[in-house]
């Protein structure tokens, strides 16, 4: 238990939330706190991987789809195989459109909410976040099932917190019926523009309805020009506009997730022994 790596998705089923940013950032963040760290795109439009560098991901050789077709198929997965290494030090297992044809072959499979699971089970990382596709379909399951923490990017908009509900049902039903160990680790309002009253109501709103039941990130990822640059230049924010408030937010929010992963983790061996 010691080895294994700590699996976050970033998850929300409404597009334009900020995921990819945020599956980017707090892994390049964690990777600045020491920690050695995995990013998974399980979107088929392969956005985390296009940010990252990769503007043409389906001419990549190998990407997660083919690694979980092999699992599908009961055949060996290479440990390293095409996993690619970022400047900034973070490990990725790109996506391309082949993920769309993957999923509609999930249907049949055996065991079809664990594949992903099983790929990555035998990986070797502190921590492997996966950025999740904005819908609640057989990807994403999977990524709730192989999951140990949930972090959900909630726009401080009204249509975007009323989606909320929908995937809690969804995140309740994996957790009883596949993973009982899935956890909401918080709810993370991004794009938050201060100087807006509405904004400011969202963000109040979803903090009343969801605080006493599921943590609300004390940080919130603020609106900007800088961050909405950043996937034309395959860049961190960290590298970008390191001084910037969204640089300042996220290695914040990538400090108190290490933190809190690391206090379950110690919690965890202490009533193992």
């Amino acid at each position: 238990m010691q080895n294994k790596a700590t699996v976050i998705a970033c998850v929300n089923q409404k597009g334009g939330t900020g995921k990819t940013c945020t599956a980017e950032n707090l892994g390049i963040g964690m990777v600045q706190e020491g920690k050695k760290v995995l990013l998974v795109d399980m979107d088929p439009q392969a956005s985390l991987t296009i940010s990252l560098g990769y503007p043409r991901p389906d001419d990549l050789p190998v990407t997660v789809s083919d690694q979980m077709a092999k699992v599908m198929q009961d055949m060996p997965v290479p440990l390293k195989e095409g996993i690619l290494t970022h400047e900034e030090g973070v490990d990725l297992m790109p996506a391309s459109i082949a993920l769309s044809g993957l999923e509609v072959s999930l249907v049949n499979a055996m065991s079809r909410e664990s594949i992903l699971k099983q790929y990555l089970e035998p990986l070797e990382y502190d921590f492997i976040i996966l950025d999740c596709m904005p819908s609640l379909g057989m990807l994403t399951v999977n990524a709730l099932a192989a999951a140990d923490q949930l972090v959900v990017p909630v726009q401080a908009q009204y249509l975007s917190a009323k989606g909320l509900e929908q995937l809690l049902q969804t995140v309740n039903k994996v957790k009883r019926q596949i993973n009982p160990k899935l956890r909401v680790e918080g709810i993370l309002l991004t794009m938050v523009d201060s100087r807006t009253n509405n904004a400011k109501e969202i963000a109040s709103l979803i903090r009343e309805a969801y605080g006493s039941k599921l943590k609300v990130f004390d940080v919130e990822i603020p609106r900007s020009v800088r961050a909405a640059e950043i996937s034309a230049e395959g860049k961190s924010i960290f590298a970008h506009d390191p001084g910037g408030k969204v640089a300042d937010a996220y290695r914040k929010l990538s400090k108190e997730v290490i933190h809190d992963a690391e206090k379950r983790r110690k919690h965890q061996l202490e009533q193992l022994r």
